[in-house]
């Protein structure tokens, strides 16, 4: 009897799954995205997505090379899981299907939708200078060079690579029609069909040598800063048939309940840049003419270098604007600290964290989870449970922000620099300090104080290498992500 109920546990669990944070999520109302950090932290936090490709912040990089991509071409035999979460359309994917010419072997775990209504068939994500495609296919693999499954890697820095598709209302395409015509088995969430194996390249643009890079996020919760994101250029088409197929025949409720919810409008709005630029492999179009392409690692580490063992005092009197050319860019926004609880998270004690030197800082891979029930322990212990988004944005900014940068990824952003100082003598600090507030003269800054030592350490009373062990030695399991609760 026991081992029935203990079945039927497991059956409810799989059919209905919790969220990392047991909050319910929607895309509009009470539970909408403007309320997703309540339950879900990181969606308040740094690095988010999607984004608007904005001319002005592109930057060409001709080290980007076509995407490759390995055993995509699937055969007929093999069976796909086709299912509703209640959320979206996922396919499942065998994780042979891989990805090479990144940082690391990507393999595939699933692919899935973000659309419109069949009124505004406008959906996608991501946007191109404001414009709003269709819809937007993702296709989300994970690092198998470092994480035995997606769950493992899902809450890491270096974890996921998504592949971004602009869908356009248009002509007609036989591609997508080899799952889209199952859909009416999948209508209501829960439900599942299976599909059988096709070539999956068909699904993408001819050229996958034209795309933007950037770093970000899930675009659903818990929202982990994890995804190294490839956005191609090109959009594919499919028909109005086939976007209606998505886009009125389906149920983000339950076919138990009686009054079905349709699943519509399935895309989150784009998210602040937080300093980040965003590389293209392209040069052509979009006021790309003559764009001086970004600074080469080397430059950048030299940067780096700079900061931490150079002559500071120099650096503060006449260098920093050759240095830093960026800095008049708009800084990441801080909200102010207004009562006096608030105020003493600020203002805790710490250790100083010793310099790690630039190479620890670029390979160590920030547990998004671990921080959480760090920072959430901390925080119930001074009665302050409300700040959890801020301080966690506060914990992992600099770290993502001195990895984007290092790999060209985004500008060097204030914040950032002055965790870079947290180790130099404070005379020295405070003259750059003052430097960097001329600088960027017109700009709020928040005292020096207050960025010095790492957000974590403050927080915890621990240094980063302490705080940032492995997930599995200090995650409870039921804090772990359950199957197919997340899209991207």
């Amino acid at each position: 009897m026991a081992f029935i109920s203990s079945l039927l546990l497991i059956m409810v669990l799989i059919a209905f799954p919790l969220s990392s944070s047991g909050g319910k999520w929607t895309y509009d109302g009470p539970d909408g995205e403007h309320h997703w950090s309540r339950n879900f932290p990181y969606c308040g936090g740094a690095f988010q997505s999607p984004i608007n490709f904005q001319p002005e912040l592109l930057r060409f990089d001709p080290n980007l090379l076509p995407i490759q991509l390995q055993d995509y071409n699937l055969s007929t035999k093999e069976q796909l899981t086709l299912s509703n979460n209640g959320h979206s359309v996922l396919l499942s994917l065998p994780s042979r299907m891989h990805l090479t010419g990144l940082p690391h072997r990507y393999s595939a775990a699933q692919l899935h939708f973000h659309w419109g209504s069949s009124n505004t068939p406008v959906g996608s994500e991501h946007t191109v200078d404001g414009k709003q495609f269709g819809a937007e296919m993702h296709l989300v693999h994970f690092n198998s060079a470092k994480y035995p499954n997606i769950s493992t890697a899902l809450d890491k820095s270096d974890g996921l690579a998504v592949l971004g598709v602009f869908i356009e209302v248009g002509e007609y395409n036989p591609a997508f029609d080899r799952f889209l015509k199952y859909v009416n088995g999948i209508k209501y969430n829960g439900q599942k069909v299976q599909v059988a194996g096709f070539n999956v390249r068909e699904l993408l643009p001819a050229r996958l040598d034209e795309y933007y890079r950037y770093d970000g996020s899930l675009t659903t919760p818990p929202c982990f800063p994890s995804v190294l994101w490839t956005v191609f250029r090109n959009p594919v088409s499919i028909s109005l048939r086939q976007y209606l197929a998505l886009a009125s025949a389906l149920f983000s409720s339950h076919a138990q309940e009686a009054a079905p919810m349709p699943l519509l409008g399935n895309y989150r709005k784009t998210q602040l840049m937080d300093n980040r630029v965003v590389l293209v492999s392209f040069q052509q179009g979009w006021g790309l003419h003559g764009t001086t392409p970004v600074a080469s690692p080397v430059q950048r580490r030299l940067v780096i270098q700079h900061l931490l063992n150079g002559d500071l005092a120099d650096l503060a009197d006449g260098e920093l604007r050759h240095l830093l050319p960026k800095l008049q860019r708009k800084p990441w926004a801080v909200k102010k600290l207004n009562n006096p609880k608030q105020q003493h998270l600020g203002q805790v004690t710490e250790k100083h964290q010793k310099n790690k030197g630039v190479d620890t800082t670029i390979n160590d891979a920030l547990c998004f989870i671990n921080l959480e029930k760090n920072v959430s322990v901390w925080l119930r212990r001074h009665h302050l449970n409300t700040q959890m988004t801020q301080a966690l944005r506060k914990a992992v900014f600099p770290e993502l922000n001195l990895k984007s940068y290092l790999n060209c990824r985004s500008d060097l952003d204030l914040q950032t620099i002055r965790h870079l100082l947290r180790s130099r003598p404070s005379d020295e600090a405070n003259e750059l300090d003052q430097a960097l507030t001329k600088v960027s003269q017109g700009q709020k800054q928040r005292p020096m104080t207050q960025y010095q030592g790492s957000a974590l350490t403050k927080l915890t009373g621990q240094t980063q290498a302490a705080g940032l062990k492995s997930s599995h030695n200090m995650v409870p399991t039921n804090h772990r992500l359950q199957p197919m609760e997340w899209e991207d």
